[in-house]
């Protein structure tokens, strides 16, 4: 029989968030692959857990994920871990999964920490609808295009960020979003844990004179409905009605159809859309 991939959650700082089932997988399976074997020895140290350990991480997650995938075809069950929190977040463990589905393998997961939704929950913004960022981009012109695409966002924005990039960031953000509630939560489950809640003009005026320590996770309010309305509502004011009808006509929309969104994007009835067409 083949074996199994567990992805296995790991604490984002307080060792007790780990849990029972955890614990008792990371003893029982074959091998642990894990991010960082320096800083995964530590954990399993801890937790008295002698299983044998191999780097799996960015640089070599394509030929290392061969080798775990032939391991697995011979019927070992390996568990994945990260430096902290679950593994495929934001981490190359999503192309280990990938590669296990596509060799038939089976997968799966043992929920735990995730500093994403530790921090959702913490932030006081609305949590029923988000949209998850990771970290932005280094590139500058991908960075740029990823930023404007969240301009128009109405969900709650979570995005990840290292102390030292923190500043530069808040600055980007407030300049191409404009003024957003936000949370700034680092040090999370850890003894000097904080959570700085205000805007985002505040935030970066608060860490210009405050240095950040700790990974930070940044929850940001969306792009309220009303305010996008509004200026969709503004966008066809300043369009006559035959070129809000060629918008519509260009894209391939029958005739009658167009007038029914041209009516409904303006608040108008159907009929008023046709008469004014037919004087001009």
């Amino acid at each position: 029989m083949s074996g199994k991939l567990y992805l296995c959650a790991t604490p984002i700082g307080n060792l007790e968030d780990i849990t029972y089932r955890v614990l008792r997988t990371l003893k029982e399976v074959d091998l642990i692959a894990a991010e960082d074997t320096r800083n995964s020895i530590k954990l399993l140290n801890h937790f008295e857990i002698k299983t044998p350990m191999t780097s799996y991480h960015e640089y070599n997650k394509f030929d290392k994920g061969r080798y775990l995938i032939q391991l697995m075809e011979e019927g070992k069950n390996i568990a994945l871990i990260t430096d902290a929190g679950t593994p495929g977040i934001s981490d190359p463990g999503e192309e280990l999964v990938a590669m296990c589905y596509e060799a038939g393998l089976e997968v799966t997961s043992l929920p735990g920490a995730a500093a994403c939704i530790t921090a959702l929950t913490l932030s006081g913004l609305p949590t029923r609808r988000f949209s998850f960022e990771a970290f932005l981009p280094s590139d500058k012109k991908e960075r740029s295009f990823i930023l404007e695409s969240l301009k128009a966002e109405t969900r709650t924005l979570i995005l990840y960020e290292a102390p030292h990039r923190l500043i530069k960031t808040l600055e980007e953000l407030y300049e191409a979003l404009g003024e957003r509630r936000i949370s700034v939560c680092r040090e999370l489950t850890k003894k000097h844990e904080s959570v700085f809640r205000g805007t985002l003009s505040e935030a970066v005026s608060w860490y210009g004179e405050h240095a950040p320590k700790g990974e930070c996770v940044l929850v940001l309010e969306g792009r309220k409905k009303e305010e996008l309305e509004e200026e969709e509502r503004r966008r066809w004011e300043d369009m006559t009605l035959e070129e809000h009808m060629d918008l519509y006509l260009n894209q391939g929309t029958e005739k009658k159809e167009a007038m029914k969104k041209v009516a409904k994007d303006r608040g108008i009835r159907k009929r008023d859309v046709y008469q004014a067409l037919l004087k001009d």
